[in-house]
């Protein structure tokens, strides 16, 4: 019975049919929040660079460094993570067939960035935290071209 009235309530008073260039309202996109965890990447990589290794003669030293390096890692790896997270919805939940057309090595731009989000998760690499970061300003600026907009590319760092 209370079907039928949900399909009579249905029939009376049907959804108007709604369309959506993307998955959310609009103005939920932003392409900073991958620019934030990059420059983590590439901070990250710098102090593991720079992180001196003590004596193996000192055991609370080395208890201290081994201690640091791991978390450095570990916010290198989830840092990265981050970024891949934040441009694959870029790439898959903003951007459409439309943009290919302006932008026609867009799939390879972000195919190739969140590749870069992997290398940096399995390696210390300055190159290519550096490189991460340019493809993260890369798609920034077609980002606000798409919307017409002319947005700076601001580092904390």
């Amino acid at each position: 019975m209370l079907t039928q009235v949900i399909c009579q309530i249905k029939n009376f008073l049907p959804a108007p049919e709604v369309h959506a260039h993307c998955d959310g309202p609009c103005g939920v996109y932003d392409p900073s929040s991958a620019r934030i965890t990059a420059e983590a990447v590439v901070s990250m990589t710098k102090k593991i660079k720079d992180l001196e290794v003590p004596s193996q003669d000192d055991k609370e030293a080395m208890i201290a460094y081994h201690n640091t390096l791991s978390r450095y890692i570990a916010i290198k790896e989830e840092q990265a993570q981050k970024t891949k997270e934040d441009l694959l919805i870029l790439w898959t939940d903003y951007f459409k067939p439309v943009h290919l057309e302006k932008y026609p090595d867009l799939h390879d731009t972000f195919w190739k960035a969140a590749k870069l989000c992997s290398a940096c998760k399995v390696e210390v690499s300055s190159q290519h935290a550096n490189e991460l970061m340019d493809a993260v300003h890369k798609i920034h600026n077609i980002f606000w071209e798409t919307k017409g907009r002319d947005v700076s590319f601001v580092k904390a760092s």
